[in-house]
């Protein structure tokens, strides 16, 4: 019995050592996604996907209280945000963009940081309406969540009370910029 487990511990570095040995075959490169990411970050081809990205922004909204009135409003034929690539979807896997709208509450909170959580990388967060971003009415209430960039990375804010519709366009045409340009927090890259 004590000579098996002699044997099977044996085993296991020579099986690492050949794995190590595969890895550092002459001519053929071996890399991880991250070497990739990194790569195309320094060429070209990052505009290349950053245009993709930037021209088709897919949001989820959380809308509470009023400001979801207007975001509606927004999706609708006479903004026509699909022009723009800006689609409304109902599911965080196939969202892009998470417009957080109105008051958050701390029962909601944790529903909201699942949400973010199932989103795909790379994802912007929008944070519509004076509730969102320093309380509004609500400002420093036993129930509302205060300083949602704190939480979340928020590219884009956008005051108002309620804000319209052509200001949350707007936020989305600065999300935009901010991806050409490089300088999203969403997509992960250091400048």
């Amino acid at each position: 019995m004590a000579e098996e487990l002699k044997e099977k511990s044996y085993e296991q570095p020579a099986v690492e050592e050949q794995v190590a040995e595969e890895e550092n075959i002459p001519g053929v490169v071996t890399t991880t996604s991250q070497e990739i990411n990194k790569f195309l970050q320094k060429t070209k081809a990052q505009d290349f996907i950053n245009w993709g990205r930037k021209n088709s922004l897919w949001f989820m909204a959380q809308a509470m209280g009023c400001c979801g009135v207007e975001i509606i409003v927004t999706g609708m034929s006479p903004m026509d945000t699909d022009r723009f690539g800006i689609i409304p979807r109902n599911s965080p896997r196939q969202a892009d963009v998470m417009i957080i709208s109105g008051y958050v509450t701390k029962k909601y909170l944790p529903a909201l940081k699942k949400l973010y959580d199932q989103m795909p990388s790379p994802k912007w967060v929008i944070c519509m309406g004076d509730c969102s971003i320093s309380g509004g009415p609500f400002y420093e209430s036993y129930s509302t969540v205060q300083n949602i960039d704190e939480i979340f990375p928020v590219d884009v804010f956008i005051p108002g009370c309620p804000p319209r519709p052509e200001a949350l366009i707007q936020g989305f045409l600065e999300i935009q910029k901010k991806i050409e340009a490089r300088e999203d927090k969403g997509s992960g890259y250091d400048g």
